[in-house]
């Protein structure tokens, strides 16, 4: 076991105390301490570094972040590739901008409330148990919106990322490798943050999706880099000249459409209206279109007694019926 101590920062720092400087004074002055790769796996007591700004402790063996609640000038902290299942004891590290947490067995993102000036938080590659994914606590997400620009989730099998969506100033987020499925929850997500100019998804079941890089260069103005390629402007204009294209003869279809519509319904209450059947003519001998209402007076006069029939002008009778079956299929002509 290999404990971080104040003796062993004095022993092992690259700056040298001055003769007359005590060890007090010298441990004051220290603003970088580098223990990466020391098989170190807990962290005594080091309040007396008080103006520590930068701490290297990946690549060792710590379990649990204790003892730095007194490292109020911490701007970079580094903790990949540890032993650490939870995230705690950071809230007091009011300056803390960078957050280095990848290859760890961390489950949840929590306890980073109250770190107003965390910029960038990278907690990629956690060794998860089979089947489970990395989560995030709705109060640090809330805490972190203003603030993180940066964010590092890859390879932690997350198949959703839409809570994202309250980080109003990221702009970058690196999510490859996990298990990201509808484009549909990208568009929402890149419509919420206006500010993101790099998303690199690689590895994803999405990436395989029909238009899936054209679909997310539409909906995002901000995005100039998608899974590490340039989108060029080029590339946008064309996508968004033919989107444009698209939607106008899916407006000019629906248009025609109802036209269609329309026409076809006034014709059939027409044809309800008039009853048009093929009648023959004895006369004639062919089939000739009339109206029902005609049909019915041919009709008529058929079954008529011969006192009635011989009462009627014939000539009269054809040329009305002629001519009135004329002005229809003229009328209907029209129509059509």
């Amino acid at each position: 076991m290999v404990r971080l101590t104040l003796d062993l920062i004095a022993k092992n720092s690259n700056l040298k105390p001055r003769k007359e400087e005590t060890t007090l004074q010298y441990l004051k002055k220290i603003t970088h301490i580098n223990f990466s790769g020391k098989n170190i796996d807990a962290i005594e007591d080091l309040s007396l570094c008080k103006n520590l700004s930068v701490l290297y402790l990946y690549d060792n063996r710590i379990s649990q972040i204790t003892n730095l609640n007194f490292a109020t000038n911490l701007t970079h902290l580094y903790l990949q590739n540890n032993c650490i299942s939870c995230i705690e004891n950071l809230r007091s590290l009011k300056n803390l901008e960078k957050l280095y947490l990848g290859s760890n067995y961390i489950a949840v993102i929590e306890g980073l409330e109250g770190l107003e000036k965390l910029r960038e938080l990278h907690v990629e590659n956690q060794r998860l148990p089979l089947g489970e994914k990395l989560l995030f606590d709705p109060r640090t997400l809330h805490s972190l919106a203003k603030s993180l620009s940066i964010l590092n989730i890859s390879n932690n099998n997350i198949d959703d990322i839409r809570d994202l969506e309250i980080l109003e100033n990221l702009n970058q987020l690196i999510a490859v490798d996990n298990q990201l499925l509808h484009v549909k929850d990208l568009e929402f997500l890149l419509s919420k943050l206006i500010k993101l100019w790099k998303m690199d998804l690689k590895g994803n079941p999405v990436c395989l999706k029909p238009k899936y890089r054209d679909r997310l260069i539409l909906v995002s103005k901000s995005l100039d880099c998608l899974d590490g390629k340039e989108i060029k402007n080029m590339e946008r204009q064309f996508l968004i000249n033919w989107k444009a294209s698209k939607d106008a003869k899916k407006i000019s279809k629906k248009k025609n459409s109802k036209k269609e519509d329309s026409s076809n319904s006034y014709i059939s209450n027409f044809e309800t209206m008039h009853h048009i059947v093929p009648v023959y003519y004895p006369q004639v001998g062919k089939p000739k279109l009339v109206f029902f209402s005609d049909a019915q007076r041919y009709l008529a006069n058929e079954n008529a007694s011969p006192e009635s029939s011989r009462d009627d002008n014939p000539k009269i009778i054809e040329e009305t019926r002629v001519q009135s079956r004329d002005d229809d299929l003229a009328f209907l002509n029209r129509t059509t």
